[in-house]
């Protein structure tokens, strides 16, 4: 006998917003209001993929089965992109994994921005021979794939998993932190860092979305959190959002409304990795499809960087400056250089595969390696003992 349990924001990690739906919920990580104020569809599709959301409930149940109905995304030209997975983690270790077949499916066409959806059925995640005793158990949504939520069962009764005291990390940043082309929920390098840290994720790595937003500066300043860190960079050179001139006041703006809410939170700042398609060219980026693979490339003029254009190089000089001038007055402001985590000798021995998104070996390199440089001994996030 399955018991249906209401999904609720007290057994969801990682969701600022649940939209009930017809048939369920839908979780989000921007709330309503801020989704309100921008009507680009690939922001709605980057924030509804529940990067780093996650079902949270202790129980002895030895089955789960999570009714879903996914939106699937699948780009004109490319290979067909794998189905999302579901991690199953008991008291903190991964234990299995699972796909869902079905689900909604959006084609996208890079080239001019059309997009198809096509409705398709739900279907069922199941997790068997779950240990026969009480046990905290996640069950981590597809980062990568929109997931409506429509009936919880298990073999016994759950509850939400009480707080085990552990502190809230809330990072930002672009589609590499959403999880690009990472294995798995669990294994997106905010995911892995966040795990060996010791922290509780909140991920606001939005695909493409990580624009300096208002809207995005005001929840995070919203949203309580013990650590906040601010991958700022990859997306403004990408989409040639902006000049110098704008991004320097709206990098102080950011993070002043982040400070209005975390006045003394340590708050880290990250420049982007390594990324030879824009190091010194600037954007915007544009993809190519060659034998059924895609490739980014930058389809600016680096001449045009002395009329104030935008490249990686740019932008971490400027970042590191901005990052020190407010550090005399903040002393709990910091930078970390991202070629610290993926640099020039990196991309030698695992290359993008598409000039911009690392692998799912990548990923696990750059996770590991924020976890040393912010949470290790000496780091901006190292636990602090009065």
């Amino acid at each position: 006998m399955h018991i249906t349990t209401p999904v609720t924001t007290d057994l969801l990690r990682g969701a600022l917003d649940l939209e009930h739906t017809e048939r369920g919920v839908l979780p989000h990580r921007l709330p309503s209001w801020a989704r309100a104020q921008c009507a680009d569809p690939q922001l709605a599709m980057a924030e509804s993929q529940p990067s780093g959301v996650r079902l949270a409930f202790r129980t002895r149940a030895t089955v789960v089965e999570l009714d879903t109905l996914a939106t699937k995304r699948a780009y004109v030209g490319a290979p067909p992109r794998p189905d999302g997975v579901y991690d199953l983690v008991i008291d903190g270790r991964l234990s299995d994994q699972a796909v869902v077949d079905g689900g909604n499916t959006l084609s996208i066409d890079m080239v001019t921005g059309s997009v198809e959806k096509r409705p398709g059925p739900a279907g069922t995640v199941r997790f068997a021979g779950l240990p026969d005793r009480v046990k905290d158990v996640e069950v981590w949504l597809p980062h990568n794939e929109t997931t409506e939520l429509l009936a919880l069962r298990t073999d016994a009764p759950v509850a939400p998993v009480p707080d085990r005291g552990r502190r809230v990390w809330l990072h930002h940043g672009s589609s590499i932190s959403h999880g690009s082309d990472a294995a798995s929920p669990t294994t997106t390098w905010p995911a892995l860092a966040a795990s060996l840290g010791s922290v509780e994720l909140v991920n606001l790595g939005l695909g493409g979305s990580a624009l300096l937003d208002p809207f995005t500066a005001r929840t995070i300043r919203d949203v309580p959190a013990d650590l906040i860190s601010l991958k700022i960079g990859i997306n403004i050179v990408n989409v040639d959002l902006m000049r110098l001139r704008a991004f320097t006041p709206a990098v102080h703006g950011f993070l002043d409304t982040v400070r209005e809410g975390h006045p003394t939170t340590p708050l880290l700042v990250v420049s982007p990795i390594h990324c030879p398609t824009h190091e010194d060219t600037p954007g915007p980026g544009a993809p190519v499809f060659t034998d059924g693979k895609v490739e980014f490339r930058a389809v600016g003029d680096p001449a045009e960087r002395a009329a104030g254009k935008l490249t990686l190089t740019v932008i971490r000089g400027e970042l590191a400056r901005i990052v020190e001038q407010r550090a005399a007055d903040d002393p709990n402001l910091y930078y970390l250089d991202g070629r610290d985590l993926y640099g020039e000798a990196d991309f030698a021995e695992l290359p993008l595969p598409d000039g911009l998104h690392p692998d799912a070996a990548t990923h696990r390199r750059i996770g590991e390696r924020f976890a040393d440089l912010a949470f290790g001994a000496g780091g901006p996030f190292a636990p602090r003992h009065p």
